[in-house]
């Protein structure tokens, strides 16, 4: 159940998945992920307080039970700019889904397709779009832009996501230089398999670019006239992505966006910063409904998904655990994800008389601010295990950090 890429270890299971819940997949992941990049996909920046807090604020706010609704079989199909949608559950865009899977995206995008659910690919994908489209030629996806300091580049990613269908642009404002990733630092991760764009764009040089060549290359320098200038040369919506205080929100809908995507990379870039489901309320309500609103960090379970709905969603995206499913289940796993959160998001609804994805947008949601937890990070040297050695896990030769995997 593993290829090997130059040494690197690539999971190729194609199963659906027996979950509990999604947590369960962070650990069980080990098995079939290299350490190196276990901890990249794992891991968030500094003391990774943000990143647990992001979870743990969900804690903030409360879901009013209703009682004598008369309502039964609640339904998950939502519309989001003039897509239906079997689920308000969306993958956000991660780079590199080769360090889970053979497959990389085109099994990820499968996985959401099944689902019935949006799909978002990276700049840093390994898979083309062109490859990727093809897997679920009708299934909607949308593109997540690193703008480069090279707009020659830029043009080829416009004109190759344009012509592969896809339906917007997701222009990440919030990482214009990386996080201090400790535990990448710990296991000197660099990426193991090729990332088409950089390939297609620098041929042999594209080759296993790391994050500091990836973020070098991208723009430092981002403004209101950057988006004008994708929107026109795109052809596309543009959403911005990384919006975290309504001052950021306005200065977007005033650059032309077409949509807001509430997220901080989920606790990679400041730590210290405030969970995402805290600023959520005031941008929505700046907002005022006049572009839909994407949301992610920190999504764990389906009463997530209810609570960033009632708070003023449209769609809520999940990250590190479609990718833990990835690396155990392949294009099945992506979709048992998926359905996880949607078994647990069809619970809530009915035990609030919601039958519909609307009627959770107007919710009752009590808001009592719990205290988050000031626990070490799950990548502190104190709270470590020992990392598990599997014939899964481990490259075939002794290998360097293109391998992904650890110096240990």
């Amino acid at each position: 159940m593993t290829y090997y890429y130059n040494g690197f270890p690539q999971s190729e299971h194609d199963e659906k998945l027996n979950l509990i819940n999604v947590d369960q997949l962070e650990e069980d992941a080990k098995r079939v992920i290299p350490e190196g990049a276990y901890y990249y996909i794992a891991s968030g920046a500094e003391n990774e307080w943000t990143w647990r807090n992001n979870t743990a604020a969900f804690n903030h706010y409360q879901i009013v039970p209703r009682a004598l609704t008369d309502m039964e079989d609640p339904q998950l199909d939502t519309e989001f700019m003039g897509m239906k949608l079997k689920t308000p559950v969306m993958i956000a865009p991660i780079a590199c889904h080769g360090i889970a899977h053979k497959d990389a995206e085109v099994a990820t995008q499968k996985g959401a397709a099944a689902a019935g659910a949006l799909f978002s690919s990276s700049t840093y994908a390994n898979k083309s779009v062109e490859d990727i489209a093809a897997a679920a030629p009708d299934a909607p996806r949308f593109f997540q832009l690193y703008l480069s300091k090279d707009w020659n580049f830029n043009k080829m990613v416009f004109d190759a996501v344009k012509k592969a269908g896809y339906k917007a642009i997701m222009l990440t404002v919030d990482a214009l230089v990386s996080g201090y990733r400790e535990a990448n630092l710990r296991t000197e991760f660099t990426y193991p398999v090729p990332l088409d764009f950089f390939t297609r764009y620098l041929g042999a040089k594209g080759e296993g670019q790391s994050v500091a060549q990836m973020y070098a290359a991208s723009a430092q320098k981002i403004g209101p006239k950057d988006v004008a200038r994708i929107k026109e040369e795109s052809g596309l919506p543009v959403f911005i992505k990384g919006i975290t205080c309504v001052e950021d929100a306005y200065k977007a809908l005033g650059a032309g966006a077409d949509g807001i995507y509430v997220t901080n990379h989920g606790g990679r870039e400041i730590d210290g910063s405030p969970a995402t489901i805290d600023v959520l309320p005031d941008i929505a309500k700046a907002v005022n409904h006049r572009v839909p609103i994407i949301f992610d960090s920190g999504v764990r379970r389906g009463s997530h998904v209810f609570k960033a709905l009632a708070l003023g969603a449209d769609l809520v995206a999940i990250g590190r655990p479609y990718l833990y499913g990835l690396a155990l289940g392949g294009a099945k796993g992506v979709e048992s994800v998926i359905e996880q959160y949607n078994k647990e998001l069809k619970i809530d609804m009915q035990l609030t008389g919601c039958k519909t994805i609307d009627d959770v947008k107007k919710a009752k949601i009590m808001h009592i601010n719990y205290t988050a937890d000031n626990l070490p990070s799950n990548t502190d040297p104190s709270r470590m295990k020992p990392y598990p050695v599997t014939s899964e896990n481990q490259p075939k030769e002794d290998l360097d950090a293109t391998s992904g995997a650890s110096h240990h």
